[in-house]
C-alpha cells in the first residue's frame, strides 16, 4: 500500500493532504524519514507522524445536517465554530468530504476515509448535489436558461445545471439547482451571474442521499449499502470514461 494511502486510512488526512505530509517531512517509516511519495508500505512497518505512532482506524462514514454558523472545516485558527463540534461523542478523526460555506446549511458528509471522500468530491465522478436558494427578484426563464447551459465565472465556465423553480414571491424565488462540480462558493457565484444574488443557500441532497429524519445539527451514521451505492456511483463513472477512450 502506498504511503499516502496508509495515512488517508488511518485518518490522518485526505490522500491529497497526506502527499503534503510527506513532502514536509512529518512522516517517518521504521524510524526513518520518509520523502518519497509512492514509497509502499509493507506488512509489520511501523508509521510516525509527528512522533506518534499509527494505527488503522476503523472507517467512519457520516451525514451531517449542517446548521449556518459553522465552519466546513477540522480546526479554525481564529477560533470560529466548525462542524467537528457537531460531533463531540466521535472519538476518531473525521474530515469534511469538500466544503459547505460558513452560512450555508444542509447535507454534509465526513469521513476518515481518504479514498471515499476523494471520489465523492472529485468533479471526474460526477457526483449530483442539490441545493435550495432563495434568490432576490422574479427570475425569468432567460436567466434559468443560462444556469441550464452554463455561465461563465471568473475561473472558467460551469457545466450544464438542472434547475426548476420551486416557489415564488413578489420580490424572491425560490430555485433548486443540481450541480456536479464542486467550485468555491459555485451556486451563489452562478446566480449573481445572472443577476440574482443568494439570499439563503441550503444542500438537500448528495446524490441519493437526503435530510429525511436529521434535524439541523444532528447527524447520522451512513449505512453499508449507502457507502456501496455512493462507491459503486464513481467506480460506474470511472468504468464509462475508460471505455469512451478504448
Amino acid at each position: 500500500m502506498r504511503l499516502a494511502k496508509y495515512l488517508a486510512h488511518a485518518g490522518i488526512a485526505s490522500r491529497r493532504k497526506a502527499e503534503t505530509l510527506i513532502a514536509e517531512g512529518r512522516i517517518k517509516v521504521n524510524g526513518e524519514p520518509v520523502l518519497e511519495q509512492g514509497f509502499m508500505i509493507k506488512p509489520g512497518d511501523q508509521v510516525e507522524f509527528d512522533g506518534q505512532y499509527l494505527h488503522s482506524e476503523a472507517k467512519i462514514y457520516i451525514l451531517l445536517n449542517k446548521p449556518a454558523g459553522y465552519l466546513s472545516t477540522v480546526l479554525d485558527p481564529q477560533g470560529r465554530p466548525t462542524v467537528i463540534e457537531l460531533l463531540g461523542d466521535i472519538a476518531e478523526r473525521i474530515y469534511p468530504v469538500g466544503r459547505l460555506d460558513f452560512d450555508t446549511e444542509g447535507l454534509l458528509l465526513l469521513s476518515n476515509d481518504g479514498d471515499f471522500n476523494n471520489k465523492m468530491i472529485h468533479p471526474r465522478y460526477q457526483i449530483g448535489k442539490k441545493y435550495q436558494a432563495w434568490v432576490e427578484g422574479r427570475i425569468e426563464n432567460h436567466s434559468l436558461r443560462q444556469l441550464e447551459q452554463g455561465v461563465n465565472l471568473d475561473d472558467g465556465p460551469t457545466s450544464p445545471a438542472k434547475v426548476r423553480v420551486l416557489q415564488r414571491k413578489s420580490d424572491m424565488t425560490l430555485l433548486e439547482l443540481e450541480i456536479h462540480e464542486g467550485r468555491k462558493r459555485q451556486v451563489k457565484r452562478m446566480c449573481l451571474a445572472v443577476g440574482h444574488k443568494v439570499i439563503n443557500l441550503k444542500r438537500s441532497s448528495f446524490a441519493f442521499l437526503d435530510l429525511q429524519g436529521v434535524d439541523s445539527g444532528k447527524y447520522r451514521h451512513l449505512t453499508m449499502n449507502e457507502i456501496e451505492q455512493l462507491m459503486s456511483l464513481a467506480a460506474n463513472v470511472n468504468t464509462n470514461e475508460i471505455n469512451r477512450r478504448v
